[in-house]
């Protein structure tokens, strides 16, 4: 693959461009953005910078992108990087630092770029492709040659895809990736090794926990990761000597299904049989099997109660897609394990070793020419969020072929059992354990639950303690907060485009519902004002007192039952790309409820204005056409 510049100076002339010149300064060739028209140009090699261009007081480190918000355009480019390791000799970086330089003055929308870009976690590589795992790289390496990065990078895994494509016109383009990558050395059995962990987060149907569910026309699933476990055996004359590479995935439910926040702690659960559900569900795992080979679906929701809808229509429409290569396999994690007893994940690995043995690993050996054994298959695991009950199975699937593969490397003895050796087995954990909350943290805004059992090994009273306090976390994240977050994964990545206007976001900052769903929270909040400021009152008379505390507290019931009532008017959802098709579903399927809507009074006909009634039961809000044609529309980038 072609050479990337680590560091680039940059030069401000004045109002008329960004030049980007190299650090490396023999043949260099020169970036310039036009900062009036836009224009994206590679100057001559050796070009000399213009006297009036002042160089900026940064070292750049790369170019994230180029975002087109609703005034102007913006560079996204990266200030400041730190290294998180080294795989297979290259280093690997995380984006820490972000400048973003308009092109035209302007501000509108900035806050969700900046949200965005200051909580990912952006890693890349000058010289490795981590957007691609081992085989895949090795498979195509003569076709690489001499090819730019962003031409070979695995397109569902390059995540500022969207903002490169301006540079990509000009083979300069630097593929990211939002991925969880850790690496830690280890001994075993007087062995050096090197143990890597990197995880690939999809750009497809990207977002947050309850507003990107299941799949969609094309076959993309929310939450898709591929999760490939490395290490690498030195010998006395090579550190990578043999390398050994498993590769698992997870993704949500390949269904069409949601789940509609209320306010309540578990939502509403809404499966929507639509005509194209098998053919959807069909899409997802031929493309899983064109890519991997072999497809064991691992299956970890709950078989009974509030989970049970899932279960069934995922096994209904598996069956109905019936692709070849695939096969289903159910585990009920929480009957199973119940009582702490999470030792028996066991079981099912046993269930599985079939199928890891005959889907095996990527093995190479440097005294080999060719790789000695490929990975022809893969797992793929679920829950309901794919997070915590999916990195437990997935960590305990890992490190039992981490001992397979020692055994066939020499490295362990044929009777030798991993749990042997510690320090291997806690770098193990640890590894495992800060993964899971990485990419818990990037889905459902806190880490990961469960962690206890796969740092340690054991459920513990703590871990459990802990696991309360981030479920509550959640709560309040995902129903308050997760809909801005939203909004940001759906600009950044391409999904919604503004239309250029000073005016066209606006509706960000404006709220559209009845006045009295917007008083109702301040009259709550002044009730429980009133009571508290009660308490310093003089006790001059116990009944004005109880008049008092009565009136107040009357309030405060009344406004909080309303709220708890009205749960769906009260929750922060996404408003570049509203969600009011699933909420107000009612077509064929199953929903578990319907909470949340209210007393049966549509408030949205207290306002005469058109866009009021978007409270309609049954219907899209009626302004969510006129923002698609005044400020931009659904995109979905290839």
């Amino acid at each position: 693959m072609k050479t990337i510049h680590e560091r680039l100076n940059l030069y401000i002339n004045d109002e008329d461009s960004y030049i980007f010149a190299p650090a490396e300064t023999t043949g260099s060739r020169p970036l310039v953005v036009h900062r009036h028209s836009g224009d994206i140009v590679l100057d001559l090699p050796n070009t000399a910078i213009p006297a009036s261009a002042k160089r900026y007081k940064k070292a750049i480190y790369g170019i994230f992108g180029l975002v087109s918000l609703s005034q102007t355009e913006y560079l996204i480019v990266i200030t400041a990087r730190e290294l998180r390791g080294n795989l297979l000799g290259n280093p690997i970086y995380r984006a820490s630092e972000f400048d973003i330089l308009p092109l035209e003055p302007g501000t509108h929308l900035l806050a969700l770029v900046r949200s965005h870009l200051n909580g990912g976690m952006f890693l890349y590589s000058y010289e490795f492709d981590i957007t691609r795992r081992l085989q895949a790289q090795y498979v195509a390496k003569q076709s690489d040659e001499g090819q730019p990065m962003w031409e070979v990078a695995d397109d569902r895994f390059f995540w500022n895809k969207f903002l490169q494509s301006r540079f990509m016109d000009i083979t300069i383009s630097d593929p990211k990736n939002d991925v969880a990558f850790d690496t830690r050395p280890a001994m075993v059995n007087g062995r050096k090794l090197q143990l890597s962990l990197v995880s690939r987060r999809s750009r497809f149907r990207a977002g947050t926990r309850y507003f990107r569910r299941g799949v969609d026309h094309d076959g993309h699933v929310a939450n898709f990761n591929e999760t490939e476990q490395i290490v690498t055996i030195a010998s006395q004359s090579n550190e990578t000597a043999t390398t050994l590479s498993f590769v698992q995935i997870r993704g949500s439910v390949p269904v069409f299904w949601a789940e509609v926040n209320t306010l309540r702690y578990k939502p509403d659960l809404q499966i929507m049989d639509l005509q194209d559900s098998v053919d959807a569900t069909r899409r997802h795992l031929q493309e899983q099997v064109s890519l991997y080979g072999d497809q064991s679906l691992v299956n970890l929701v709950d078989q009974k109660g509030y989970e049970k809808p899932v279960k069934e229509a995922y096994e209904r429409y598996v069956a109905k897609a019936n692709v070849p290569q695939v096969k289903y396999q159910y585990f009920d994690f929480h009957n199973e394990c119940k009582h702490m007893r999470w030792d028996r994940i066991s079981l099912l690995i046993d269930s599985l070793t079939e199928d890891l043995l005959r889907d095996g690993y990527f093995h190479l050996d440097s005294d080999y020419q060719d790789p000695l054994k490929w990975q022809l298959g893969v797992v793929r695991t679920n829950c309901m969020d794919n997070l915590d009950r999916t990195n437990v199975a997935q960590a305990a699937i890992a490190r039992w072929t981490l001992g397979l593969q020692l055994k066939a490397a020499g490295v362990l003895g044929e009777k030798d059992l991993l749990d042997q050796h510690e320090e291997i087995n806690a770098a193990l954990r640890e590894m495992w354990s800060e993964h899971a909350d990485l990419i818990s943290k990037a889905y459902a805004g806190t880490g990961a639950l469960k962690t206890d059992f796969t740092r340690t090994g054991k459920r513990t009273r703590q871990g459990a303690f802990e696991d309360f306090k981030r479920s509550a976390l959640r709560y309040l994240k995902n129903n308050h907060f997760d809909g801005a977050r939203q909004d940001a994964y759906d600009l950044m990545t391409g999904s919604w485009i503004p239309r250029k206007g000073p005016s066209s976001a606006l509706f960000l900052i404006t709220d559209p519902r009845p006045l009295v769903l917007r008083a109702v929270p301040y009259i709550l909040s002044f009730s429980l004002f009133m009571i508290l400021a009660g308490l310093t009152l003089p006790r001059s008379s116990d009944y004005s007192l109880l008049y008092y505390f009565a009136l107040w507290f009357t309030l405060a019931v009344l406004s909080a039952v309303f709220v708890y009532f009205h749960g769906i008017d009260y929750v922060a959802w996404p408003r570049l790309l509203p969600v009011t098709d699933i909420i107000h579903y009612d077509g064929p399927g199953f929903r578990s409820g319907h909470h949340g809507t209210g007393f049966g009074l549509n408030f949205g006909k207290l306002k005469s204005e058109a866009n009021a009634q978007w409270m309609a039961r049954g219907a899209r809000r009626s302004d969510k056409q006129m923002e698609e044609i005044e400020l931009g529309a659904k995109r979905h980038v290839d």
